[in-house]
């Protein structure tokens, strides 16, 4: 039993460290990928996969790193040169919330159908991390995003903030990681029972 266990968390281990790397070129990736006016960022697909896999401590980590590439590659840059604290907790806690709800979810869901969890896991993942960084902008830069957005036109700072820091990205996030996490667990599933 013992032995089993061990074999399990080495896996477990192995399979956050894949995803970590994985985490990590996406993101550095996606800053070089571009469709339109937004970023094309696929990222969050190996965290919900790895929430999914190996539980919601590696769906955290997966997360926090996302947040830390995200810090140290320039895409805060603007928000750094506002408040860095701010910047710091927002990018950080966004990336871990949503690798930890995604776990969370998929957790309260899989006993009753996988499929179903891996779903909706996929679904809330990209959620939270939007929410959560709409709260950090509200909480920390509404000054500056304001002037930002009347600069661009824009009287109303929320339809700025949904225009110009969700918009598409948010929907190929949320689209990318309904249509590709469900596929990749499945696989990783059936590669699991053939081990």
């Amino acid at each position: 039993m013992k032995k089993t266990n061990s074999k399990q968390q080495i896996k477990t281990l192995v399979l956050g460290a894949i995803f970590t790397a994985l985490v990590i070129v996406l993101q550095f990736m996606g800053a070089f990928i571009r469709f339109g006016t937004f970023q094309v960022s696929l990222v969050l697909v190996p965290i919900v996969i790895g929430a999914a896999m190996c539980g919601t401590k590696i769906g955290a980590w997966l997360g926090f790193v996302f947040g830390a590439v995200v810090l140290l590659n320039g895409d805060a840059a603007a928000f750094l040169a506002i408040d860095v604290f701010g910047t710091i907790l927002t990018v950080l806690l966004k990336g871990t919330a949503c690798g930890l709800v995604a776990g969370l979810v998929y957790n309260l869901l899989q006993k009753r159908n996988r499929f179903v969890a891996v779903v909706a896991a996929a679904i809330i993942c990209p959620i939270v991390n939007t929410g959560v960084f709409l709260l950090g902008c509200a909480v920390f830069f509404l000054d500056a995003v304001r002037e930002w957005g009347i600069a661009e036109g824009f009287n109303n700072t929320f339809k700025y903030m949904m225009i110009f820091f969700v918009g598409g990205n948010f929907l190929f996030e949320l689209l990318s990681n309904i249509v590709l996490s469900p596929v990749i667990v499945r696989v990783l599933s059936l590669e699991k029972k053939n081990m």
